[in-house]
């Protein structure tokens, strides 16, 4: 299992269309990949998940993928939330 911690900047937290990004390039791979947010859990994966964490401003959240392309995954999610959403 590789997991990674990022920080959320963006002034909007992860709202809609961040959140679609992130589930669109989770679906990319075939690991299991999740988001871990306040002490739940969800299937990165899941678009209805993610929304339902409310991850806001400044929000610590951890991504966690398990699989053969556990890495790439996680470089990949990595890249998006740095686009996007913080560091």
């Amino acid at each position: 299992m590789t997991e990674k911690t990022f920080t959320i900047t963006a002034d909007t937290g992860v709202h809609a269309r961040p959140a679609t990004l992130l589930v669109n390039k989770a679906g990319q791979y075939e690991s299991e990949v999740e988001i871990s947010y306040n002490g739940k859990k969800v299937n990165l994966k899941s678009i209805m998940g993610v929304m339902s964490l409310g991850i806001p401003k400044g929000a610590q959240i951890t991504i966690s993928a398990e699989g053969t392309d556990e890495e790439e995954a996680i470089k990949g999610i990595e890249e998006v939330i740095k686009e996007h959403l913080g560091e």
